[in-house]
């Protein structure tokens, strides 16, 4: 038993947020499986990390080369290879809970953001080439993203929506989730095999507004917000409406808690994850924090404890003249930018 066997028995799943080949070759994933890791995410930074600085890509990269190929199309032959192989190491997980967790994430390419058509296309045309049960596709949550939302889960693909920096925004993704819930049920076709997370993004938030706030809500409004998005968590997927549909087979909606690695070195390195423990949630972390939380973590549940202190946080933090919705939207864009750059600089190598 480890501390995250002692976290997902308090109903958070802990994912690792990295992928690479010779995790996965050299049993390290598995071994993390072991210890309690119920998931992997990935992402085009992650990839783009992964393609430069791991040695066991370059054989096949050179090979790829020499093909009629574009180079994104080196570039998911790489990246579709890597998940199926984590998703494989993950199937035991996956059957262990009756595909309840062992859920492995490859995103759409970042320039189809605001395309909805395109996005549903691609999610469907990876689903298929990946060809395995435990695996989601990434979809941000713009609004382009959150109709297409809608259509794959009436398609029957499970989905982790990203990029959500608001209350809001995941209220969003809720209505377009039920709506595609509604729509597979008119049809007649199963809903209990499809499971959507929804990525809220931390780290980010705090290291945006930090600097622009008084030395008490420091380090307090990411953690505010996922705590009070959690509140409206319980109230939607609490509500009759609701539980009408989870009587036919739906599963709620799961938070995921993303960006939990910290940005600023004077707080905690397991801050966002010692403070967002609850039910029906993932934390997706990256190596460092995942060591940190198992040296010196605390698995205690805490996502529902002072509530009303963030909510007192959020609106002191408004009045002071922060717009967290605007914010939310800046951030992200920033964070699309980040993914087309990184998904631009992981197809040089591959040219």
């Amino acid at each position: 038993m480890t501390i995250l066997s002692d976290v997902k028995a308090l109903g958070q799943q802990i994912w690792l947020d990295n992928l690479s080949r010779s995790l996965i070759q050299s049993g390290e994933l598995a071994k993390m499986l072991q210890q309690g890791v119920c998931g992997v995410t990935s992402n085009p930074a992650i990839f783009q990390k992964a393609f430069a600085g791991d040695t066991l890509y370059a054989d096949e990269i050179a090979k790829l080369k020499q093909q009629d190929l574009a180079p994104k199309q080196r570039y998911e032959t790489l990246a579709i290879a890597d998940v199926q192989a984590a998703c494989d190491v993950c199937l035991p997980e996956f059957e262990s809970t009756g595909g309840k967790t062992g859920f492995v994430s490859l995103e759409v390419a970042p320039d189809l953001s605001h395309d909805t058509e395109g996005t549903v296309a691609e999610a469907k045309r990876l689903h298929a080439a990946i060809n395995r049960k435990n695996v989601m596709i990434k979809v941000p949550t713009t609004d382009e993203g959150i109709k297409a939302l809608t259509q794959l889960v009436a398609d029957g693909i499970s989905i982790n929506l990203t990029l959500i920096f608001s209350r809001r925004q995941t209220l969003k993704a809720y209505e377009a989730y039920v709506a595609g819930i509604e729509s597979r049920l008119k049809a007649g076709l199963p809903v209990d095999n499809i499971q959507v997370v929804a990525s809220f993004f931390l780290s980010r938030i705090d290291h945006a507004i930090d600097t622009t706030l008084p030395a008490h809500l420091q380090g307090k409004i990411a953690i505010a917000l996922a705590k009070t998005a959690y509140r409206d968590w319980q109230n939607f997927f609490g509500s009759e409406r609701f539980k009408a549909l989870e009587a036919q087979g739906a599963n709620p909606v799961q938070l995921l808690w993303a960006s939990t690695g910290v940005k600023n070195p004077s707080y905690p390195d397991t801050l966002y994850v010692d403070s967002l423990i609850g039910p029906n949630t993932v934390n997706t972390v990256p190596d460092a924090t995942l060591k940190a939380f198992i040296d010196h973590g605390t698995a205690a549940q805490t996502l529902t404890q002072d509530v009303e202190t963030a909510e007192a946080q959020l609106a002191e933090t408004e009045k002071l003249g922060v717009d967290l919705e605007a914010l939310a939207a800046r951030l992200q864009e920033d964070g699309l930018k980040q993914f087309e750059d990184a998904f631009d600089k992981l197809l040089e190598p591959l040219k």
